[in-house]
């Protein structure tokens, strides 16, 4: 009998795309591109995947009930050219959320300046897509004009739009950093660095929530270091810290944009012969891999960055429902990640 409900339990249970690929000997990812009818793929493992997720009851849209096409356009790394680590969870999100909704779905890694309506008309068609992505792109006027005269249906991922035009979704940047610099007042310190370096809306909410943190408490002391990093965001981290702490100001802890700048400051912490966290402290932000790789470990901020891809697919089908909607905007909660560079003691007063 218990053997018979088991059984049963398990002929209920859907498959995840990590099944399908098993049972058709290929890769997740070319599962889930199947999935989302991205090209690239042979006719041959498209219908083998397809047909083992049928036989195996894996929801695949038909084409009755057919998806219009998205496309992905995502900022290009300004110093590598290529895919910056914090989108590539982004992107895993995205796909797995297109191939959920049956939703054709394209990816391009572009220059932001280089997103003129033209060329961005001219991807869409290529791309067959009536949808558009814009995956750290805060767009330019000319664009967003032509997106609102043409209708065209966009969601801005890991990005917003202060005058709510367009729909998007971000990680809660002014709460998160809000509450990491609470890290460091709950941990004593009251002179405190913000070390930040973008032009992008999202992140002059972290600065936002940084200042907001420092003036809720009584005799604390903030100061915004805005980096340049046209080149290596630690590097230029490095080099600001280290000539902050030549000028002996005082400051003892700095909550960081992200983890990359975080781990330019610590070193700069460490060479100059502070201890972290007795000396000093440091908080990042968005928990890339490099926090695990940090000696000692990087207190950090999570974001759930593959939530934000599939939030994003999710806005998009909602705006394809109703294109004449008022626009809406999701955040993601941001998650403390315990670390060594905060120490865990009770307020300094």
């Amino acid at each position: 009998m218990n053997n018979e409900k088991i059984g049963n339990e398990e002929k209920i249970r859907r498959p995840r795309q990590a099944d399908i690929a098993t049972l058709a000997g290929v890769s997740v990812s070319t599962v889930s591109r199947v999935l989302a009818n991205e090209p690239g793929i042979s006719e041959s493992v498209r219908r083998q995947i397809l047909k083992v997720a049928a036989e195996h009851g894996y929801p695949v849209k038909s084409a009755t009930e057919a998806v219009a096409g998205g496309l992905a356009l995502i900022a290009s790394d300004g110093v590598t050219g290529g895919l910056s680590v914090f989108y590539e969870a982004i992107v895993d999100g995205l796909r797995a959320g297109a191939a959920e909704a049956g939703m054709p779905f394209n990816i391009r890694m572009v220059r932001e300046d280089r997103t003129t309506p033209d060329a961005v008309r001219d991807y869409m068609q290529a791309a067959g897509a009536e949808g558009l992505f814009l995956v750290g792109i805060d767009p330019n006027e000319m664009l967003r004009g032509w997106l609102r005269e043409t209708m065209t249906p966009a969601v801005l991922v890991n990005g917003t739009d202060p005058g709510m035009q367009f729909d998007g979704v971000s990680p809660a940047n002014f709460f998160g950093a809000y509450q990491a610099t609470s890290r460091l007042m709950k941990a004593g310190h009251r002179r405190i660095l913000h070390l930040s370096g973008s032009h992008r809306h999202t992140i002059r909410e972290r600065i936002r929530g940084f200042e907001a943190a420092i003036a809720a408490v009584p005799r604390a002391e903030g100061r915004f270091v805005p980096l340049v990093l046209q080149g290596s965001a630690s590097g230029e981290a490095h080099e600001r810290m280290a000539a902050i702490l030549a000028e002996n100001a005082g400051f003892t802890a700095a909550f960081c944009m992200n983890d990359f700048i975080a781990v330019g400051v610590l070193e700069a912490v460490t060479e100059a012969g502070l201890r972290v966290p007795e000396d000093f402290a440091i908080v990042g932000f968005d928990d890339l891999p490099c926090a695990l790789m940090t000696n000692p470990q990087l207190s950090t901020m999570r974001v759930d960055r593959a939530a934000l891809g599939r939030e994003a697919i999710s806005l998009m089908l909602s705006r394809f429902r109703d294109r004449t909607a008022p626009a809406r905007h999701i955040c993601q909660a941001v998650v403390p990640v315990p670390g060594g560079t905060v120490p865990n003691t009770e307020p300094r007063e």
